[in-house]
C-alpha cells in the first residue's frame, strides 16, 4: 500500500486579492506535494479561502456587495492566481460552504456539551484587521495590536469562550515529546509570549455582526473567525459528516501530515489548533512549518493594506512561472523572512536557471547533436578518474537533496541541485570534449564524457521537477525520458540513458538584462 501525505496551506483571508506573499506559501506546499508524488506517495493537497468575519463584512459593504458576493469574487481571484502558478491542489475549501459550516456547528455543540466551551462576557481589546482579541498587557499603553501595530478598540459583548487553559499541560507535554513539531525554534517565542504569562481562555463567538457561522443552539452568536478557520483542515476531509472517507484516509495515524502557516499566524497554528485537536480527541499534524514573510527590498512586509504587494500574474507573464517559483524557494530560506528584491531576483534567475541549468542542457544537447547525431552512447563503466570523481560528487548531492526534502528544507534541496550543475559544467571544462572529438583514438573517452553530462541533465531535470513545473519537463522531453520514469527512483538507475535519442530544444531560460528588468520590477512593487 502506498504511503500517504497530506499537506495544507493556511486558508487565505478573503479581504483582498492574492499577492506574491501569499504565493510564497502556496509554492512551498505545492513543491512538497509534487516531491512526495515523485517519491510514490498518495498525496492530498488542501488550500482555500477564509471568508467570514467583521472585516470582510465591512469590505463587502464598502464595495456595494453582499458578503457572499464579495467573497465569491475573491475566491475566483485566488483560483486564477493558483492556476497561473501551477498550484495543483486537490481541494479548495471555502468557509462559507455548507459542508464547512455544518462541521463548525457540530464541533461547537460537541465542545459545549463536554464542557470545553462556556458563555461569559468579553471585555477587552479587538483588532478588526487581524480579527484578534488582546489583553491590556498585550496592547500596552499605546493600545496597538501586537501583530499589525494598528490601533485597537475596546469591545464589550456576550461571548462564548473555549477553555484552552485546561489543555496547557497536555500541550507542553506534547511539545516536549515532539521536538520537531514546529521546526526552527519557532515554539520558544510562543511559549514565552503567550503560555508562560498565562494563556487566557479564547473568545470564540461574536454578536456584533452576523457574517459567520451561526451557533446552532444560540443563533445570535456567530463563531469567531479563528475557530471557524482552523477547522477547515478537517471539515474539508469530511469530519463529522457521512462522507468522511477522506478524513479516515488522510487524518489517520499512518498519514504524514505537514501544515504550512506564516509567522503572523504562528500562535493560532501552534497553540490553539493543537488544543482544539486535543479537545476533539484527534491526532495532531506531524509538522507545522512556520515560514517567514516576504519583505520589500527596504525590509517592509508585503501586505494588502500597505499597497506594496503586487500580484504574481505580471511577474509570471514576463519571466515565467518557473522563475518566480524558483526564487521563492531558493532565495528565501524556509522559516526565515526573505526579501523580494528586484536585483536578487534577476541575479538568482541568471545564475542558477540561465547559466547553471539551462546552459548545461543546451551545451549537452548541442554536443550530442554535433558528435553523436543526438544518440546517447552505450556506456556501462566509468574508466576516467575525472568521471569517477564527478559521479561520486553528484551522488552525494543527490543524497543531500533527498535528505533535505525529507526534512522539508526546500532551499537546501535546490542548493544541492545547482551543485550538480557546478560539477557537470566544471567536468565539461576539464574533459574538453571538443578536443576529444578531434582525435579518433579518444572515441571511448568522448562517449564517457557525453554520457556523463547527459546523466547530469537527467538528474537535475528530475530533481527540479517539484519547482520548475514547465521547464524541467521540457528538458526531460528533450532527453527522451518518458513521463512514468520521471521519479526519484530514477535517480538511482545506472546506464539509464544508453542509446536514447535526444531532441533539440530551445534555450530554457532567456538571460535577464539587469538594468531594464530592475526598473520594471521596482515600478511594479512601488507602483511608481
Amino acid at each position: 500500500m502506498k504511503k500517504k501525505f497530506f499537506v495544507t496551506t493556511p486558508i487565505y483571508y478573503a479581504s483582498g486579492n492574492i499577492h506574491i506573499g501569499h504565493a510564497y506559501c502556496s509554492v512551498l506546499a505545492d513543491t512538497m506535494a509534487r516531491y512526495k508524488k515523485l517519491c510514490g506517495y498518495e498525496v492530498y493537497f488542501l488550500t482555500g479561502a477564509d471568508e467570514h468575519g467583521q472585516k470582510i463584512a465591512e469590505k463587502a459593504k464598502s464595495n456595494g456587495l453582499t458578503p457572499q458576493q464579495y467573497v465569491d469574487e475573491i475566491a475566483d481571484n485566488f483560483k486564477l492566481n493558483w492556476k497561473a502558478l501551477h498550484i495543483e491542489y486537490d481541494q479548495f475549501i471555502r468557509t462559507s460552504s455548507e459542508k464547512h459550516m455544518k462541521c463548525v456547528q457540530e464541533v461547537f455543540e460537541r465542545l459545549l456539551k463536554q464542557g470545553d466551551i462556556y458563555k461569559s462576557n468579553y471585555d477587552g481589546w479587538y483588532c478588526t484587521p487581524c480579527e484578534s482579541f488582546w489583553t491590556d498587557i498585550q496592547v500596552g499603553e499605546e493600545h496597538l495590536c501586537p501583530d499589525c501595530h494598528r490601533e485597537v478598540h475596546r469591545d464589550q459583548e456576550e461571548s462564548y469562550f473555549f477553555n484552552v487553559k485546561k489543555y496547557v499541560p497536555q500541550l507542553l507535554k506534547f511539545y516536549e515529546e515532539h521536538p520537531n513539531f514546529v521546526p526552527g525554534g519557532k515554539l520558544e517565542e510562543m511559549i514565552n509570549t503567550f503560555i508562560k504569562p498565562g494563556l487566557e481562555d479564547l473568545c470564540i463567538t461574536r454578536t456584533s455582526f452576523d457574517w459567520g457561522v451561526p451557533v446552532k443552539s444560540d443563533p445570535k452568536h456567530v463563531v469567531y473567525v479563528w475557530i471557524d478557520a482552523l477547522l477547515n483542515y478537517i471539515s474539508a476531509l469530511g469530519f463529522l459528516s457521512p462522507e468522511d472517507e477522506l478524513f479516515k484516509e488522510y487524518w489517520s495515524s499512518e498519514t504524514e501530515i505537514l501544515q504550512y502557516a506564516g509567522r503572523e499566524i504562528n500562535r493560532f497554528h501552534t497553540i490553539y489548533w493543537p488544543i482544539l485537536l486535543f479537545a476533539l480527541n484527534l491526532r495532531l499534524p506531524d509538522t507545522v512549518y512556520i515560514h517567514g514573510l516576504l519583505l520589500t527590498r527596504s525590509g517592509v512586509k508585503l501586505s494588502k493594506s500597505l499597497g506594496n504587494a503586487p500580484s504574481p500574474l505580471p511577474i509570471i507573464d514576463r519571466y515565467s512561472v518557473d522563475a518566480i517559483r524558483y526564487y521563492d524557494v531558493a532565495e528565501v530560506k524556509v522559516g526565515d523572512d526573505g526579501l523580494f528584491s528586484p536585483n536578487q531576483f534577476i541575479d538568482r534567475t541568471n545564475a542558477d536557471l540561465v547559466n547553471n541549468y539551462g546552459n548545461l542542457v543546451n551545451r549537452t544537447i548541442g554536443m550530442m547533436q554535433k558528435y553523436r547525431n543526438y544518440i546517447v552512447p552505450d556506456h556501462h563503466e566509468d574508466k576516467m578518474e575525472v568521471t569517477k570523481v564527478a559521479r561520486a560528487k553528484i551522488k552525494e548531492h543527490i543524497k543531500n537533496y533527498v535528505e533535505a526534502f525529507d526534512a522539508y528544507d526546500i532551499t537546501k534541496a535546490m542548493f544541492e541541485v545547482c551543485r550538480i550543475g557546478d560539477v557537470a559544467n566544471k567536468y565539461i571544462d576539464e574533459t574538453t570534449p571538443w578536443i576529444l572529438a578531434k582525435d579518433e583514438s579518444k572515441h571511448e573517452e568522448l562517449d564517457e564524457v557525453l554520457y556523463t553530462i547527459c546523466d547530469a541533465c537527467r538528474y537535475m531535470s528530475i530533481m527540479f521537477k517539484p519547482v520548475l513545473v514547465t521547464k524541467a519537463d521540457k528538458a526531460l522531453d528533450a532527453l527522451s525520458i518518458p513521463v512514468e520514469d520521471r521519479t526519484i527512483n530514477n535517480l538511482y538507475t545506472d546506464s539509464y540513458m544508453n542509446n536514447k535519442t535526444l531532441v533539440q530544444c530551445d534555450p530554457l531560460f532567456p538571460r535577464l538584462k539587469r538594468d531594464e528588468e530592475n526598473s520594471y520590477l521596482v515600478e511594479l512593487i512601488d507602483g511608481k
